[in-house]
């Protein structure tokens, strides 16, 4: 059958109301969160960057994280706002396409990245007289160069996939964003073939790295539970319970959404998930690595003395 996706030149983005005074509050909400996500995820890099008492892996990571979450916000969120302020709804198709590509790239890029943070710090608590060694910065920076690799070449495979689709003369999304399920309602083609493609990704991309991160956690309880002082037990705990509660609030939004067949997809209902990792999660990421950590209160007091 010829496909007949090259007839869709662009799509309408419903978002998440048309009522025009929930669309004034959703443009406030939203440029508040945004504005929130921007100003701390560009505080916490630039206090990394500046203080020589983060120059370390674990702070390498979060850094990062922090870039990886300010692109990320950007590409929904403005988005959003322009859907509530305007009339005109529609998204070309090339860039429904590109908003596809970098949210599924940084979203992939940000699963392989919390791996390499959970074995960071499985590294620092099982083997602390060897950390340095272990965690060089070529093997941080090898980690890092993997996790954007590894995201974006899964991203092009699943943006290559998806849209070359057929999509049969619909073309409102009822979404806030151009995702996986909302695109694959309105396709009329999605064969066993594409199913096996998004299952695959899933492993490659959620489920490997996720499992990751389980078995580094596993080894570093028994580390800590190796550790004779309570004491000891609760500090070496602390330096990994932000990264635990980051783990914990990205994958079980993200698996909810897509561990799941499309015939059980409930777009309502997901879209209201999937606000939470897309525009909830990048603000709350440097809140939960700065408010309870000492050296971030220490860096971010000495900038504002010299400033």
């Amino acid at each position: 059958m010829e496909r007949s996706n090259h007839t869709v030149t662009e799509f309408i983005l419903v978002g998440f109301t048309t009522d025009p005074v929930m669309q004034v509050v959703l443009v406030v909400v939203f440029l508040a969160v945004y504005s929130v996500t921007l100003v701390g995820n560009t505080t916490l890099m630039v206090l990394i960057y500046n203080d020589s008492r983060l120059h370390t892996p674990m702070y390498f990571f979060i850094g990062n994280l922090s870039f990886l979450d300010f692109w990320y916000s950007s590409v929904y969120i403005p988005e959003i706002l322009v859907t509530c302020i305007s009339e005109d709804k529609s998204i070309s198709f090339a860039g429904c396409a590109a908003q596809f590509f970098f949210s599924a790239g940084l979203a992939y890029s940000e699963c392989y990245l919390l791996a390499a943070m959970a074995y960071d710090r499985y590294v620092a608590i099982s083997n602390p007289l060897l950390y340095a060694q272990a965690m060089s910065r070529r093997w941080c920076i090898c980690l890092l160069v993997y996790s954007y690799t590894g995201g974006f070449v899964n991203a092009i495979i699943l943006t290559s996939n998806t849209f070359t689709l057929s999509f049969c003369g619909d073309n409102v999304i009822d979404d806030f964003f151009c995702d996986v399920p909302p695109l694959v309602k309105l396709a009329c083609d999605v064969k066993e073939t594409f199913q096996d493609v998004l299952y695959f990704l899933l492993a490659s991309n959620v489920i490997t790295p996720a499992v990751l991160i389980l078995a580094s956690y596993v080894f570093i309880i028994a580390a800590i539970l190796r550790i004779r002082s309570t004491q000891g037990r609760l500090k070496a705990f602390s330096t990994c319970s932000s990264h635990l509660i980051s783990v914990t609030l990205y994958y079980g939004s993200i698996l909810y959404i897509y561990s799941r067949p499309s015939s059980s997809y409930s777009l309502e209902r997901d879209k209201l998930v999937s606000t939470f990792y897309t525009v909830l999660f990048p603000m709350l990421n440097p809140m939960i690595y700065s408010l309870r950590n000492k050296d971030v209160k220490e860096a971010l007091k000495k900038l504002f003395r010299v400033t």
